[in-house]
């Protein structure tokens, strides 16, 4: 019991260092992270109003996409709305309970992406290599499930990583070293050996992200070999460009989600600050893109939004 309230030896719980270091940025930043942030809201709020107004959306694609919709809007409300208050305000403190559930949010929300990101290359590989069995093995129930599997096993992972984390003693340290409450920023903090706390977090980075990263490899070079045996030069067109958008978004989320771990204990100012807009890139620029990306060449997309939009333009005529 000790040990646990030796961690909680600051007043006003901790202090987000952010960009602080780099004033003019900060200004530059609080505009560009507004305007990203209010993107990401009305696009990723629009996929998820189409998929469940529009009947042709009513697949398992679409429902995994609205899925990680739902998610990416969780994902950067956790972290950018404080970061702007901080910004504006310059007051850089966070409760140690608001910490505590920034972290947690934030790393069972990002974990859950990974294994959804694996389940949609799973349901390409069905739909592309299995597209006559496609309606019976990815049935509703199916879907379900495995989504469900999904944001369980990211929080079952968070709520460990959380704990860990928050059981290591301080010792009077409170400056996080980035602009929201993570692990390996927590970790610096410590004043006790944290080898075995890596050590569990390296292993979780193997479970939730390589693991997912191979069997979406696996997906994906089934996936070449079916599209190269297709005939139809349309055929393989849908094809690549469905597989394509997705690709990029998983390209785009891990490369910088594992690179930030490159700067898990950086030395230098260049380091931070590189390690700080990594995380500022898988926490808001990739939810931001992960719409347009979708939707820019999806023709069921840019249907339901013209069904929409005549629907609104009959009722304004009619009224």
């Amino acid at each position: 019991m000790g040990r646990f309230n030796n961690t909680f030896s600051h007043p006003d719980g901790f202090v987000l260092v952010g960009f602080s270091e780099w004033p003019r940025l900060e200004m530059v930043l609080f505009v560009a992270v507004s305007t990203f942030y209010i993107m990401t809201l009305l696009g990723n709020s629009a996929i998820i109003f189409l998929s469940h107004l529009d009947p042709r959306l009513h697949t398992p694609m679409y429902f995994f996409l609205a899925n990680l919709s739902f998610l990416d809007l969780c994902y950067t409300t956790s972290t950018v709305p404080q970061m702007l208050v901080n910004i504006q305000s310059h007051r850089r403190n966070i409760s140690y309970t608001g910490c505590i559930a920034q972290l947690f949010v934030f790393l069972g929300l990002g974990s859950t992406e990974c294994i959804l990101l694996s389940i949609m290359a799973f349901d390409r590989y069905v739909a592309i290599c299995r597209p006559l069995h496609y309606i019976v093995i990815m049935n509703s129930r199916l879907c379900q499930q495995m989504a469900a599997v999904a944001w369980g096993t990211g929080f079952s992972n968070s709520l460990v990583q959380t704990v860990l984390t928050f059981l290591l003693p301080r010792c009077g340290q409170y400056r996080v070293e980035n602009f929201f409450c993570e692990v390996p920023a927590m970790l610096q903090l410590s004043c006790v050996d944290t080898r075995t706390n890596k050590v569990e977090m390296y292993a979780a980075v193997v479970i939730i992200k390589v693991i997912p990263v191979g069997l979406i490899l696996f997906s994906y070079i089934n996936i070449v070999r079916a599209v190269v045996g297709i005939q139809s030069t349309e055929g393989r067109k849908k094809a690549f460009n469905t597989c394509g958008s997705h690709l990029l978004v998983v390209i785009m989320f891990y490369g910088s989600a594992i690179s930030g771990y490159a700067y898990m204990a950086p030395k230098s100012n260049s380091a931070k600050l590189k390690g700080k807009l990594l995380a500022l890139f898988y926490g808001l620029v990739t939810p931001m893109l992960n719409p347009l990306i979708y939707t820019l060449r999806n023709r069921d997309v840019k249907g339901a939004v013209k069904k929409l939009l005549g629907r609104e333009e009959q009722g304004w005529s009619t009224a």
